[in-house]
């Protein structure tokens, strides 16, 4: 199928239409040319900090019209998935208010650090707090048993000038290698995230496109929800591996502009 034919486009965000605070080259542009075109738009982001609300608000202060329900976080997914998996759960929270938000709207228990031994299940994502302790108590939590949740295994959050800080990843493999255990993954690119964003594009997988920098994330979840994967990626980035070949690379988000409106 032609991308211009397609239904739905899926944009992850950091590195892909923004970094840090700056808006990448041909976003704005790319993005008002599909709606032109009557295409459906959703932005996936693995973001562990922020709702969409506040996301949406970022990109409309780009210069990017988007409504909070084109913008799905793997964040608002976690307090429904702690249910899936375990149940109405007593959580030790190790992240944002905006996480514990989350997580108590879904009818769970909230519990503070130093009542660890409390928690049935361990919930992690980026964490401005994280240290020493809050690492001990949620690894001996993991240990003697309790549930184990991330929102994405990212090690890096994406900031200006090409520098990065410390992601969600980083931190839940930190617990994870000290209690010995693995988490439930919500975010890209395990399934979660991707059957969500299917649902709120309401078409099927083959007539959508997930468009991404991140191999690992964007284009390994979107060949496995069976999306066209559209990796953007620089001229000299390294051929990936055959089971993360995307359907299409382009090196820009203008050029991905460009092979739409030339009928590709």
């Amino acid at each position: 199928m032609r991308l211009a034919d397609l239904t739905g486009f899926v944009f992850d965000l950091d590195g892909s239409v923004w970094v840090g605070a700056e808006l990448l080259p041909g976003a704005r542009e790319l993005l008002a040319s599909l709606r032109v075109r009557g295409k459906r738009i959703l932005f996936l982001t693995n973001n562990s900090r922020e709702l969409a609300a506040a996301l949406a608000a970022r990109l409309g202060h780009l210069g990017i019209d988007a409504a909070p329900h084109e913008v799905i976080t793997a964040l608002e997914l976690l307090g429904e998935e702690i249910t899936r998996h375990f149940g109405k759960s007593r959580v030790l929270a190790l992240g944002t208010p905006e996480m514990e938000e989350v997580i108590a709207v879904a009818g769970h228990a909230l519990i503070p650090v130093e009542r660890w031994a409390e928690a049935t299940v361990v919930a992690v994502s980026n964490d401005p707090a994280f240290d020493y302790e809050r690492l001990g108590v949620a690894a001996r939590a993991v240990s003697r048993g309790a549930g184990f949740i991330t929102v994405n295994l990212d090690p890096r959050l994406p900031v200006e000038d090409g520098d990065f800080l410390p992601g969600c990843g980083a931190l839940t493999e930190a617990i994870a290698i000290t209690a010995g255990a693995r988490p439930v993954v919500v975010g890209k690119p395990y399934p979660p995230i991707f059957r969500r964003a299917l649902e709120r594009l309401g078409c099927l997988p083959a007539q959508a496109a997930m468009v991404g920098d991140g191999l690992e994330s964007d284009i390994r979840g979107g060949i496995q929800a069976g999306m066209v994967a559209v990796w953007v990626a620089p001229p000299d980035a390294p051929n990936p591996p055959p089971h993360l070949r995307p359907h299409l690379r382009v090196a820009s988000l203008e050029e991905l502009l460009e092979r739409i409106a030339g009928g590709d």
